[in-house]
């Protein structure tokens, strides 16, 4: 399968997961179906970029890896992807964000109401995914525990978003506080990704184990990664702003290591203090996290947990050779990326 026939795969278990809706309440799917870049603003069909689509595209080669057909986990790759955005019209609403992917946000189009109505249904539709397992022929009691580790994952999620919340404007978290918060909020669904993904192919525990730790330690490298981005990536290459972390006075993981490690910590604190920091302020905060050395510090974190996540697969020794390579690729195509 190619990479293009795989997103539409996916993209059609998605769709499937949808119910039919009569008429008067068609519009509430449609405006999940635009989040999703299916439709435009006016609701008529269209299509955008939906993304990397990382999360289902693990799922479907963890299956395979621990030996099944990666045909059975459509329904849970479909729902991870669909739990994933549902997580993103929420995240979009408490963020006060109006743009996602060079769209307006379903809040900025629909207002809050609609937009929180919006998540939720999304949230029932990704579960409703999950029920189509059996229709694949996964057993019962593995659609169960699936359907278990799933609800666990998002559980984490919403931890991870708490303390997101909570951290605004706190100076003093810790490296390990922010660690704490991108293993749920970040890295908890890669992981499931992966190794529900094993389950569904019927891994051993050790199996499904080790591809648990390779999608956990991905996502906190994957996390990390995009926070070297969000302060110095290439904005023609991004399609963010330049610094946009900085703008928007992020606590992402270089900003934590220069306001512990900085000669000019006491600076870099005082201008993350300041509302709306202009370009001059922005200029300043860059100067002192490359003084502290405050990008090859994130990235040599991000690399630590690079290296982990290809030793947990390393460690897989019953499992499909060609899909594990695979898996290798995706993993190390997102170290070192520009976007």
């Amino acid at each position: 399968m190619t990479h293009l026939d795989e997103r539409s795969t996916i993209q059609a278990a998605m769709r499937a997961a949808f119910p039919k809706a009569e008429e008067r309440v068609a519009r509430f799917y449609h405006m999940q179906e635009y989040h999703l870049g299916w439709r435009a603003e006016s609701l008529a069909p269209s299509s955008s970029d939906p993304g990397k689509l990382l999360r289902p595209r693990l799922c479907l080669l963890a299956c395979r890896a621990a030996g099944g057909e990666p045909h059975r986990a459509l329904p849970l790759a479909a729902g991870i992807q669909l739990i994933h955005d549902f997580s993103l019209i929420h995240d979009d609403i408490e963020d006060n964000s109006e743009t996602r992917r060079g769209r307006r946000t379903v809040w900025a189009i629909w207002g809050l109401p609609q937009g929180i109505n919006t998540g939720d249904g999304m949230f029932v539709v990704a579960h409703l995914a999950l029920h189509r397992l059996s229709e694949q022929g996964v057993p019962a009691d593995v659609t169960l525990e699936i359907l278990r580790r799933f609800d666990q994952t998002i559980l984490r999620i919403c931890e991870g978003q708490f303390l997101d919340l909570s951290y605004e404007g706190d100076l003093s978290i810790s490296e390990a506080d922010y660690l704490a918060m991108i293993s749920r909020k970040t890295a908890a669904l890669i992981a499931a990704s992966s190794g529900l993904g094993a389950l569904v192919g019927g891994a051993s525990a050790a199996t499904a184990q080790a591809l648990f730790d390779f999608g956990l330690h991905l996502g906190l490298a994957f996390q990390i990664e995009d926070d070297v981005l969000g302060v110095w990536g290439d904005p023609t290459v991004t399609g963010k702003p330049f610094a946009a972390d900085l703008y928007r006075r992020k606590l992402s993981l270089p900003v934590i290591s220069g306001l512990r490690n900085a000669a000019r910590r006491e600076e870099l604190a005082r201008l993350y203090t300041q509302d709306n920091p202009d370009d001059d302020a922005v200029r300043a905060m860059l100067a002192i996290l490359d003084e502290a050395g405050a990008r090859g510090y994130a990235e040599g974190i991000a690399a630590h947990h690079h290296t982990q996540a290809l030793a947990a697969l390393d460690s897989v020794t019953d499992g499909n050779r060609e899909a594990l390579a695979q898996l290798r690729s995706i993993a190390e195509g997102l170290v070192g990326r520009k976007s």
